[in-house]
């Protein structure tokens, strides 16, 4: 079992970069959602509410600057507001982050469609993990939804495929998933719903929770236009306690220096299992 993906997306709910290797933080991936989107009222707007949002880019340049890309080519760079008064945010346990430039908050909102004010998370360590989420004393996340790494596997996509068109439908892509890992290599559709902990090249994970999923991945990122797959048919095949499954969320535990590597290639090992 390798690491087949690396998903990198600097802004939550736009699309992200694919990488060969990172630098693994407590509170996920380097550069991974640290930058968000809300609206007038300061409350987050993601792609589940603007599918507009899936069709802008957003990269890496340096580690103060990212560029965002529209699918008509147009770009901006973004800078890290360093020492840029915070704005009040409705993210959970977020409470303040500084804005963005003027300039680039009207740049998404003529791409989105409707007023929107791009933010960045200062500091990763203030956003706790819930409890209620797996999270533990001293744990943190990015402007993640509830974990710091989403992993998934080929195996388990293959299975969900073969569902969608034994049930007549089409196929969907892993992206629909918007992972952070995925993982190839011969190993059970689901396995990882029993993995405790893993070991992904230098570092040891925790699996906090299974990943609930949302009408988000019933969204076509080339279209932009909303379907029944994959919801419909994980709700026949993976449903329950009253909500659909795919992927495990995970944090790094351990990191030596509180930094670590993954790479294209790394193996995983779990390290120990559970019965769900």
């Amino acid at each position: 079992m390798r690491v087949s993906e690396l998903w990198r997306y600097p802004v939550k709910s736009f699309g992200g970069e694919s990488v060969g290797e990172s630098v693994v933080e407590p509170w996920g991936l380097e550069g991974d959602r640290r930058w968000g989107v809300v609206g007038p009222d300061g409350f987050p707007v993601t792609a589940r509410e603007c599918h507009e949002l899936l069709g802008l880019t957003a990269t890496t340049v340096d580690e103060e600057t990212i560029r965002i890309t529209a699918r008509d080519g147009d770009s901006i760079l973004v800078e890290t507001p360093l020492g840029v008064p915070p704005v009040p945010v409705g993210h959970s346990r977020q409470g303040f982050a500084p804005p963005a430039d003027q300039d680039v908050s009207e740049w998404v909102t003529a791409k989105a469609g409707r007023g929107l004010r791009l933010v960045w998370q200062e500091d990763p360590t203030v956003r706790r993990i819930s409890g209620a989420h797996g999270g533990q004393e001293g744990e943190s996340v990015s402007l993640a939804d509830t974990g710091p790494l989403l992993l998934t596997t080929e195996a388990s996509l293959r299975r969900l495929d073969d569902w969608i068109i034994e049930g007549g439908g089409e196929p969907v892509p892993m992206g629909r998933f918007r992972p952070n890992v995925v993982v190839g290599g011969d190993l059970e559709p689901f396995a990882e719903d029993t993995w405790e902990f893993v070991t992904v090249g230098e570092v040891r994970y925790r699996r906090t929770e299974l990943c609930d999923r949302c009408v988000m991945t019933q969204i076509d990122t080339q279209t932009l236009e909303t379907g029944k797959e994959p919801i419909r048919t994980l709700a026949r095949h993976r449903r329950w306690d009253g909500t659909t499954w795919f992927g495990i969320r995970l944090v790094p535990v351990g990191l030596t220096g509180g930094r670590g590597r993954v790479a294209l290639g790394d193996e995983l090992v779990p390290e120990s299992t559970e019965g769900r």
